[in-house]
C-alpha cells in the first residue's frame, strides 16, 4: 500500500528530497533518455507529493506549482514520475487524483495547466483535463498543454 503525502520544499527531510530527485532522474534522465537539468529552481516555490512504499521509500511524485511560476493564470502540476516498482498498478491515477485534491485545498478555485506526453492525453483526460490543441516537443518528446478546470 503506498502512503501519501505533500510537503512544500523547505518541509522536505533530507531523505526526501534525495529520493525525489533520484526518482525523477531514474525516470526523466535515465529511462527516457532526456538528459536535463532537472533542478530548474521550481521546486523551491511547490509543494511536492511523494508516495511512499511499506519501506517509506519515495516510489512516485508530482510536483505542484502556484500560479505564474510554470504558467501565468494558472497552478501547474508536473515532473509526474512513477517509478518501475508502481506502473501498471493503478497508482499513477492515484497519485494524480491526490495531487488535484491537493490542489483543491491549497488554491481552491484554481485551475491546473500541464505539459503533457502525447501519448498520456487519454490518461489525463480520465482525470478530467482537456486538451488545449497546443502541441510541442520537450526533449524531443512530443507534449500537449491540457487543463483541468477547478469548479
Amino acid at each position: 500500500m503506498i502512503r501519501y503525502s505533500c510537503k512544500k520544499f523547505d518541509d522536505l527531510s533530507l531523505i526526501e528530497l534525495y529520493e525525489i530527485m533520484k526518482l525523477r532522474q531514474e525516470v526523466f534522465v535515465v529511462e527516457q533518455n532526456c538528459p536535463y537539468l532537472d533542478a530548474d529552481d521550481k521546486d523551491l516555490y511547490g509543494y511536492h507529493v511523494m508516495g511512499k512504499d511499506k519501506k517509506n521509500a519515495v516510489v512516485c511524485c508530482t510536483r505542484l506549482l502556484p500560479e505564474g511560476v510554470s504558467y501565468e493564470g494558472f497552478i501547474s502540476i508536473g515532473r509526474v514520475a512513477n517509478g518501475s516498482t508502481v506502473r501498471g498498478t493503478g497508482e499513477g491515477k492515484k497519485l494524480m487524483d491526490y495531487s488535484i485534491e491537493t490542489i483543491k485545498q491549497l488554491y481552491p478555485a484554481s485551475s491546473i495547466k500541464i505539459g503533457a506526453q502525447t501519448y498520456l492525453k487519454r490518461f489525463y483526460e480520465n482525470l478530467g483535463f482537456k486538451d488545449l490543441n497546443q502541441p510541442y516537443l520537450e526533449d524531443g518528446i512530443p507534449h500537449i498543454i491540457m487543463v483541468y478546470e477547478v469548479t
